[in-house]
């Protein structure tokens, strides 16, 4: 499984927030501009959430495992691989979403903010983009948890017993 890589994410986002800049700017030339759910910064967050709880309580189990405490439960590696998984997909959409509803909360604020409904739909689509980096934090975090140990047996080759 390849490393999650933090530049992929920032272009991912970039490239979002430019498009839906320029898709938000032609869409409200055209007549009305659709608007940003409530519900966009909640789900995020509560992805954030399972997330941060899934990498502390994996954290928790390795250490224990690790230093051998008595009753430990041990980590199922196909679990942790999962999780990874879950948290690696789960912060690509997170740069995908909060790279739209940043340029949409752009466009808001610098074409429409005198109007009071669309000031409540760029602090939604901020908020959005919080809980996105949220979800990419727990993302990166629950990734580094899960890492592997570096392997040193290519450097120092066994030898023989005597």
């Amino acid at each position: 499984m390849n490393q999650l890589r933090i530049r992929t994410l920032a272009a991912v986002f970039v490239v979002a927030g430019i498009l839906s800049w320029s898709g938000a700017r032609l869409w409200d030339a055209l007549g009305t501009l659709p608007g940003v759910p409530f519900a966009a910064p909640v789900v995020l967050g509560a992805i954030a959430a399972v997330l941060l709880a899934t990498a502390l309580s994996l954290r928790a189990r390795l250490k224990a495992q690790r230093e051998r405490e008595p009753g430990a439960k041990g980590v199922d590696p196909m679990m942790a691989a999962r999780a990874v998984l879950f948290g690696q997909a789960s912060a690509l959409v997170a740069a995908l979403v909060s790279g739209m509803y940043g340029g949409t909360a752009l466009f808001l604020i610098t074409e429409r903010a005198d109007i009071p409904a669309r000031a409540s739909q760029a602090l939604y689509a901020g908020l959005a983009v919080v809980a996105g980096i949220a979800v990419i934090a727990a993302a990166v975090l629950l990734e580094r948890i899960c890492r592997l140990p570096e392997d040193d047996d290519e450097n120092h080759p066994p030898t023989a017993a005597a």
